[in-house]
C-alpha cells in the first residue's frame, strides 16, 4: 500500500506541496490470556472469531469490572475497546439472566454499527439476550416490546434525555435491574453537550437511586489530555483510567499538504477543495478505497458532485460515479445505512464525509484518509486519520491545508502538531441555563424533596433554582416536595446539542413533497434561505420558500452552475463586566454578553471557478445569545498616535481579530468553533464588519430601522473593541483561559501577522486585502506593536 501512495504523490508537482512526511511504524501489541473466571462458552465464541487471547488493556478492563470498580479506557481507534465493556455485560446477562445494560453513542450511526456488533456475537453465543436500538428510528408499536424484553438497551443521549428518562414508570423493570451504563466516544461529551449530558448523568442516576439500582459505568473514548478528570466529571463518581493499548498499531504514513501559492503578492494558495479532489481522484482511480472529510457539510456536497462529475465523464475508469458518497447529517437513516453498508462491503471506493464518520464505526477496508482542512483540534485529527488502516492494514494519512491561519501555522511548525498533547475536555454542567432546564426535566421524572442534592449541585442552591421555578408557576410545593405543575413536557423543549427551537425539513415539490434532509435551526438561516441552493446527496436544489415558524423549506431541483454561501454580522452587548485588570497598555475583561447575529445576504459562487456570479438579500429573524467573552477597548491615546485614518484603523483591528481568533483556539486548544470574534463599539452602539460587498461600521439593525452605515470620523467617541466570546449559551469557559492568557495571544497574533510573506493581507493573517482593505495588515501590525506587554 505504502508503495501504490508513494507513486501516487511522486509527481514533482506535489512533491513541492508535501512540507512534512511522519511515519508511525507498527508494533505486535500486548497480550494476555483469557481471564479464568470467563465463561467457557464465552471463550469459545471468542475462539471461533479468531481471538486466542485478549489485548492487555482488555484484560484490566476485564479486572476493573469484576471488582466493580467505575474505569474508562482510552486507546487508540481500532484497539478493541469494544470488547471492555461487552465482555462483561455479557457474562453478566449469562449469568442473571435478568440483569439490564444500557449503552450510549453520540450517533444513530455509531448505535447501530456497535447493535449490529453485539448481536452478532450473541448470535454465536446462542443465548436468550435481546439487544435492541431505541432511539428516533425505533416504530411506535416495537417500543413496548423493546422495553419489556431488552436486556441491553442501545441508545443516545438524545433519545434518553426525551424518550425513555421522562417515561421512567414504563421502563420500571429495565431501571431496577439496570447493571453497567456503557459511555462511548467520551471524548465527545464536552462543550455544551457534555455540559448538557453530565446533567442527563444526573438524571439517570437519580433514577437509579429511586428503582435502587447502582449500575457500574464503563467508558470509552479517544486520546484526550483529561481523560480520567473528564469522566469523573461526566458523571461525577471516581473512575478507573485504562490508558496503556496492548493492540497492534499498523504501520501508517501521514502526509503534511501545502497547496501550492498561485499569487505571492496576494499571498493566495490554490483552492484545497481542488487540491482534494484531485488527490481523491487518483486514490481512488487506483483502487485505493479513500475516506474525504470535510469541515462543513457544504464541503461535502460540493466534493461530492465533483468527484462525482469526474467519474460520469470518464466512464471508461475502473470507478464509477455510483461508487461515490457524500454523508453527514441530516441525510435521511435509510440512506445512512446504506451507505455505511457500502463502505464496508467495498461497493463504495470513495466517500466524503462530515466528522459525523469520525467515530467508531467499523469501516475497516479503508484504505486512505485525506483531511480537506485541518478539522480543528488534535484530538479529531487522529481520530479521522485513524479510520483508515483498521484490522491491521498498513494506510496512509493526507492533510491538506487550507489558507486559514491554524492551518498555515501547522504546515510552518509541523512539530508543534506532533509534539502537542491532544486537547482537554472542557465542560460545565453548572452553566446556569442549561443547569435549570434539566432541574424542570427531573421535577417532570420525579418531585424534589427537602436535603436533597443534584448530582453536585448541593441543597443550598438547587432549593434557589426549585423556589424560582414555583415563582414562575413551574413547579408548586407541597410539604417538603417540589412537584412539576406546568402543562408542557419539558425535555422536549430541551436540545442536548444547542438547538433551541427545533429542526428545519427540506421538502422536494418536485417529488410529492418528499422530505430529504433535516437542518439545524442554528444553520437554517444560513443555508435554506430563498434562492439558496441547496445540496443534498450531490444534487442541486433551489429553495423557493422559507417557512421559518412552521420549520419547512421547499425546495425543487435546479441545474444552476453556482452554490451559495451566506453572508452575516455579529453585534455583541456588554451585560456585566465580571472581571476587569490592567496592562501598561489597556484595560482587558471578561463577563457576560449578548450576541446578536444577523444574515442579511448571499453570494453566489460557481463551481469549479469559485468566481462571485451574484448576490442576494435574505431578510430572517436573528439570532441571539448570551454568552461569556473576553475583551479589549484600543484606548483613544493609542488611536491618536497612529498614522491612519479611522477607517483604515477599523480594518486593521478586524485584521487582528481574524489572527488573534485563531491563535486563541490553538492556544486553549480548543476548535476554532468553539469560540467567535467581533468587532464594535464598547457601547455596542456600532460594529464593525468586512466583506466583498460590505465593509466598514454599521448601527445594529432594529425592527424599527434598518443597519446604516457609519462614517468612523464623525463619531464623537471612537472606541473599537475586540471581542472573543463563547459560542455556547452562558458559556463553557473557553474565554477565562483567554482573559487570562492576553499578554501571550497578543505577542503570537503580532508575530503571525508580522511573518507572514503576503504584501497588503491573505487568508493565512489579516484576511484578503480585498475584504479587509489594503493598509488592513500594516495597521493591524502597528496596533499590535503598541499594545504588546513590555
Amino acid at each position: 500500500m505504502s508503495g501504490r501512495i508513494e507513486q501516487l504523490l511522486s509527481d514533482k508537482k506535489l512533491q513541492k506541496s508535501i512540507i512534512h512526511i511522519h511515519k508511525i511504524e507498527g508494533n505486535a501489541g500486548s497480550f494476555a490470556p483469557f481471564p479464568a473466571d470467563l465463561l467457557p462458552e464465552i471463550k469459545a465464541v471468542l475462539k471461533q472469531r479468531g481471538i486466542t487471547q485478549l489485548y492487555s488493556h482488555q484484560a484490566e478492563a476485564w479486572r476493573h469490572a469484576a471488582e466493580r470498580r467505575n474505569f474508562t479506557v482510552v486507546t487508540p481507534t481500532a484497539s478493541g475497546k469494544t470488547l471492555c465493556y461487552n465482555l462483561p455485560v455479557l457474562q453478566e446477562m449469562i449469568q442473571n439472566p435478568g440483569s439490564k445494560a444500557l449503552y450510549l453513542f453520540p450517533t444513530k450511526a455509531l448505535s447501530q454499527d456497535q447493535m449490529n456488533e453485539v448481536h452478532d456475537f450473541i448470535t454465536l453465543l446462542e443465548k436468550d439476550i435481546k439487544v435492541f436500538t431505541f432511539d428516533g428510528d425505533t416504530p411506535a408499536n416495537a417500543r413496548q416490546a423493546i422495553r419489556k424484553q431488552g436486556n441491553i438497551i442501545v441508545t443516545n443521549p438524545d433519545m434518553l434525555h426525551q424518550g425513555i428518562m421522562p417515561h421512567h414508570t414504563k421502563w420500571m423493570q429495565f431501571f431496577q435491574n439496570l447493571k453497567f451504563v456503557v459511555i462511548d466516544e467520551m471524548h465527545i461529551y464536552r462543550g455544551v453537550f457534555g455540559s448538557h449530558f453530565t446533567n442527563v448523568i444526573r438524571r439517570l442516576k437519580r433514577l437509579c437511586e429511586f428503582y435502587r439500582s447502582e449500575p457500574l459505568c464503563i467508558l470509552c473514548s479517544a486520546t484526550i489530555a483529561n481523560p480520567r478528570e473528564h469522566a469523573e466529571k461526566l458523571i461525577e463518581k471516581p473512575v478507573e483510567l485504562i490508558a496503556e493499548s496492548g493492540a497492534p498499531v499498523s504501520p501508517k504514513t501521514l502526509y503534511f499538504y501545502n497547496p501550492p501559492i498561485v499569487n505571492k503578492e496576494l499571498g493566495i494558495r490554490a483552492s484545497y477543495i481542488k487540491q482534494t479532489r484531485f488527490l481523491a481522484n487518483r486514490f481512488i482511480r487506483a483502487n485505493i478505497q479513500t475516506i474525504v472529510f470535510a469541515l462543513s457539510r457544504l464541503n461535502v456536497e460540493v466534493l461530492t458532485k465533483y468527484l462525482k462529475d469526474d467519474f460520469e465523464s470518464d466512464r471508461e475508469s475502473l470507478s464509477r460515479p455510483e461508487k461515490i458518497a457524500g454523508y453527514r447529517g441530516g441525510y435521511l437513516p435509510n440512506r445512512r445505512r446504506e451507505i455505511e453498508k457500502g463502505i464496508r462491503n467495498g461497493t463504495i471506493q470513495g466517500v466524503v464525509s462530515t466528522n459525523a464518520l469520525e467515530l467508531g464505526i467499523d469501516i475497516g477496508s479503508l484504505d486512505a484518509t485525506i483531511l480537506a482542512g485541518y478539522p480543528g483540534s488534535i484530538a479529531s485529527t487522529w481520530q479521522q486519520i485513524g479510520r483508515a488502516g483498521r484490522r491491521g492494514k498498513e494506510a496512509c494519512g493526507v492533510l491538506i491545508a487550507r489558507s486559514d491561519p491554524i492551518d498555515q501555522f501547522l504546515m510552518q511548525y509541523p512539530e508543534y502538531f506532533f509534539s502537542k498533547n491532544p486537547e482537554h475536555a472542557r465542560i460545565n454542567p453548572d452553566n446556569l441555563v442549561i443547569l435549570v432546564e434539566h432541574i424542570k426535566c427531573a421535577s417532570f421524572e420525579l418531585p424534589f424533596e427537602v436535603d436533597e442534592s443534584f448530582g453536585n449541585v448541593k441543597w443550598e442552591d438547587l432549593k434557589e433554582i426549585l423556589n424560582f421555578l414555583v415563582e414562575g408557576g413551574i413547579l408548586h410545593r407541597s410539604g417538603d416536595r417540589w412537584y412539576w405543575s406546568a402543562d408542557v413536557y419539558p425535555a422536549a423543549d430541551v436540545n442536548l446539542r444547542r438547538i433551541p427551537e427545533g429542526n428545519f425539513v427540506v421538502v422536494d415539490t418536485d417529488n410529492q413533497n418528499r422530505i430529504i434532509a433535516e437542518v439545524d435551526y442554528s444553520a437554517a438561516a444560513m443555508t435554506i434561505y430563498p434562492d439558496a441552493i441547496y445540496l443534498a446527496s450531490g444534487e442541486e436544489y433551489i429553495v423557493d420558500e422559507l417557512d421559518w415558524d412552521g420549520r419547512k423549506a421547499f425546495v425543487r431541483k435546479s441545474d444552476a452552475d453556482y452554490y451559495t454561501d451566506s453572508i452575516d454580522y455579529t453585534n455583541v452587548k456588554v451585560l456585566s463586566d465580571d472581571e476587569q485588570r490592567s496592562t501598561p497598555k489597556l484595560d482587558i475583561f471578561s463577563g457576560e454578553v449578548q450576541v446578536v447575529t444577523r444574515v442579511i445576504g448571499f453570494k453566489k459562487i460557481k463551481f469549479y471557478t469559485m468566481e462571485n456570479v451574484g448576490y442576494g438579500k435574505i431578510n430572517l429573524p436573528d439570532l441571539e445569545m448570551a454568552t461569556t467573552a473576553y475583551w479589549f477597548t484600543i484606548p483613544e491615546r493609542i488611536i491618536n498616535q497612529l498614522n491612519y485614518s479611522r477607517a483604515d484603523i477599523i480594518d486593521g483591528i478586524m485584521g487582528i481579530s481574524k489572527a488573534l481568533h485563531s491563535v486563541a483556539a490553538l492556544k486553549i486548544m480548543s476548535e476554532p468553533h468553539d469560540i467567535h470574534r467581533a468587532v464594535g463599539d464598547k457601547s455596542s452602539e456600532w460594529f464593525a464588519m468586512n466583506t466583498i460587498t460590505e465593509r466598514g461600521i454599521y448601527t445594529p439593525a432594529t425592527k424599527e430601522s434598518p443597519s446604516i452605515k457609519l462614517n468612523p470620523d464623525e463619531l464623537t467617541k471612537f472606541q473599537p473593541t475586540i471581542f472573543i466570546y463563547d459560542n455556547y449559551p452562558g458559556g463553557i469557559g473557553f474565554t477565562q483561559l483567554l482573559f487570562d492568557s492576553h499578554e501571550e495571544l497578543i505577542e503570537n497574533t503580532y508575530q503571525l501577522i508580522k511573518s507572514c510573506a503576503c504584501k497588503d493581507g491573505c487568508p493565512s493573517c489579516v484576511g484578503p486585502s480585498k475584504e479587509v482593505g489594503r493598509n488592513s495588515k500594516a495597521a493591524a501590525i502597528e496596533i499590535l506593536a503598541v499594545i504588546q506587554p513590555g
